[in-house]
């Protein structure tokens, strides 16, 4: 803090003052520039990730692929 604040009133006055004038500054801005809007779509919504993980791929396809045939004892021996 600027000033040696010695007593609860004196922070109390002093936290009051700092907040108005804040307030003060903010609507002069306000005035100057207009009120606050939003961001609005085009500076919102960002372009999402177009890759994808390869991590799953052998186990979620190719590990499973020929495990519908039936077999029997004759197909497997060799």
């Amino acid at each position: 803090m600027a000033t040696s604040v010695t007593s609860m009133k004196e922070l109390c006055a002093y936290a009051t003052a700092k907040r108005r004038e804040r307030a003060h500054k903010h609507y002069e801005m306000a005035k100057v520039y207009g009120p606050c809007s939003g961001m609005g779509d085009k500076k919102y919504k960002l372009p999402q990730k177009s890759t994808f993980s390869q991590q799953h791929k052998y186990t979620c396809n190719k590990m499973w692929r020929g495990n519908n045939e039936k077999f029997d004892l004759k197909t497997l021996k060799l």
